[in-house]
Formats: structure tokens, C-alpha cells, sequence
């Protein structure tokens, strides 16, 4: 008799929008929604939502991923610890709020994961994935396995200090790498002209001159947080995800510049930083794949 296929539903609950998959066990997606966070349904009920939307699609689903930013429990069951936004998320066992097994890992973690297996690091050992959105996440693979860490803090490399005269981020520690290139930034950093990075972005295509400051500035911060990370880390490959990676060269460009003049290149050696292959979708991705190979104890 042939197996049954077996098939996931991956959530990603981000500060902007709600992704959700189904997803089989090798990866295709077999069907997509999204949702704004701050729309006209609470999140936690688009959350159920969207769920229930993708049930309707395929019915057995018995493997439930949700990833979200700040720390998941030692249990894969909760956020312990989200300072500073979506209020709620902390500590909101999704278990008992869905009446389902629910697995909840960060949201970085989880886009690393779908990266290692399916997308732009797969057959690579020891990966960094920095994703950069409405904050700024990464995650670690170290000799093939995601490493979390004491307190499944690992990978947090937004919150690494670039200046220390910056002004605080949400843990309290001044200009963060969060603070410098974050999407929740923006509106600050450009005295109020531009409320998106995308935003900021398309006016330095353009040429405008305030934009082309604000957005080499920040660039040029993140190729430093990058040097810093390597040097630490000595990743095979970086990986850069999450909204902001839609600006594709205006990113990658400026930032090969800057990287040539920063990272540490032994016998000539540079790391090579490439865009993620699953773009907007890829914490979802890896959250219903996470949860087809978790053993829940």
C-alpha cells in the first residue's frame, strides 16, 4: 500500500504580514495565503484564520509550524520572551489556543532551516541567515544542525552593537544593528520622508540625494555588522532574507563595496552573501518542515 503523503501547514507571524503554507515534506508548496498583522481581524484570530483556510485545502493536516520573532520555550511550544512588539505573543501557549500540537520556533530559525534544506544553503554546513524586515533576525547552522543556544537565543544578531552612543533598541542596547537597518526605523532615520526601507529605496534609484545618504549609510553599517560576524562565526555562506532583500542589487551592490573594504579575506578568500530563494515565504516554509521531523516529548 502506498504511504500516505505527509503534509503541514507553516505559519510565519511577522510584524507586517501573516504568511501561511501547506507544504509537503519535500518542500512544494502547495498552497499559499497572506495577511496584514495590524488588519481589520486580530492577528492571534487571523492566525486561526488562516489555519482553518488551509485546512479547507487539505484536511488530514495533522503538523502545525508557527514561527514568530523572540525566543520559543525549551518545549517548542510558546514565545517566552518578545520585548517590545505584538503584544501578547509572549508566552501564548498556541496549543491550547488552537486545540491542535502546534510547534513555535523563531522566525529566523525557521526561515534558516527552509534555506539549509530546499533553498539557496543546501549542502552547506555551516550557514549564516540574516533576515531583514520590519526588525533584523538571524540564525546559525553550525556543522549542519541549527544552533539555538543557551535559551534558544542564538542567532539574535539585530541586537549586536554598532554604535554605542546610538540610540536604544527594543532590549536597551544603543545602536543596534536593528536600529540602524530595520524597517521600523525607517520613518525615524529619514526625519519622517520615507516609512518603508522599499520606500527609501525606490528614491535612491531615483537618485534623491537624502535617500542615497540614509540608505548607504545603513548599507554600509550592515556590511560592518557582516565583517564582525564573520570574523566571530566563519560562516561558508551568508544568507540575507526577509522584505527588504526585495531590493535585490540596490542591496547587493553597494554592499559588495562596502564588503570589499571591510571583511578579512585570507589568501584572497571572501565569504559569499547571496539572496534567499524562498523570499517572502521562507519562515513559514521552514516552520511546516520543522514540524514534520520534531519529536514532541
Amino acid at each position: 500500500m502506498m504511504e500516505e503523503e505527509r503534509i503541514a501547514i507553516g505559519i510565519d507571524l511577522g510584524g507586517t504580514n501573516i504568511k501561511g503554507v501547506l507544504v509537503n515534506e519535500t518542500g512544494d508548496v502547495l498552497h499559499s495565503l497572506t495577511a496584514e498583522t495590524a488588519g481589520s481581524t486580530p492577528w492571534k484570530e487571523e492566525v486561526m484564520k488562516m489555519i482553518s483556510a488551509l485546512k479547507t485545502i487539505s484536511a488530514d493536516v495533522k503538523h502545525i509550524g508557527i514561527a514568530a520573532p523572540g525566543l520559543s520555550n525549551s518545549l517548542n511550544s510558546l514565545i517566552a520572551f518578545m520585548p517590545g512588539r505584538l503584544q501578547e505573543l509572549q508566552g501564548l501557549d498556541w496549543s491550547l489556543y488552537l486545540q491542535e500540537n502546534v510547534i513555535v520556533l523563531n522566525d529566523a530559525h525557521a526561515a534558516l532551516i527552509a534555506e539549509s534544506r530546499l533553498g539557496a544553503g543546501k549542502g552547506i554546513k555551516n550557514l549564516l541567515m540574516v533576515t531583514l524586515g520590519t526588525g533584523v533576525g538571524g540564525a546559525l547552522l553550525i556543522d549542519g544542525k541549527l544552533h539555538q543556544g543557551f535559551l534558544q537565543r542564538a542567532g539574535h544578531v539585530g541586537h549586536i552593537c554598532l554604535d554605542s552612543e546610538g540610540s536604544p533598541g527594543i532590549l536597551d542596547i544603543p545602536g543596534t544593528l536593528e536600529e540602524a537597518f530595520g524597517n521600523v526605523t525607517v520613518f525615524k532615520r529619514s526625519y519622517g520622508k520615507f516609512d518603508s526601507a522599499l520606500s527609501l529605496v525606490e528614491a535612491y534609484k531615483a537618485g534623491d540625494t537624502l535617500a542615497t545618504y540614509l540608505w548607504l549609510t545603513a548599507v554600509r553599517k550592515l556590511s560592518l555588522a557582516l565583517c564582525s560576524l564573520i570574523n566571530i562565526v566563519s560562516p561558508e555562506l551568508i544568507i540575507l532574507g526577509g522584505g527588504i532583500a526585495k531590493a535585490k542589487t540596490a542591496l547587493t551592490e553597494p554592499l559588495e563595496t562596502f564588503m570589499q573594504l571591510y571583511e578579512w579575506q585570507p589568501g584572497g578568500e571572501k565569504t559569499p552573501i547571496v539572496l534567499s530563494g524562498f523570499n517572502d515565504f521562507s519562515g513559514a516554509i521552514g516552520a511546516a518542515l520543522h514540524t514534520l521531523t520534531y519529536k514532541i516529548t
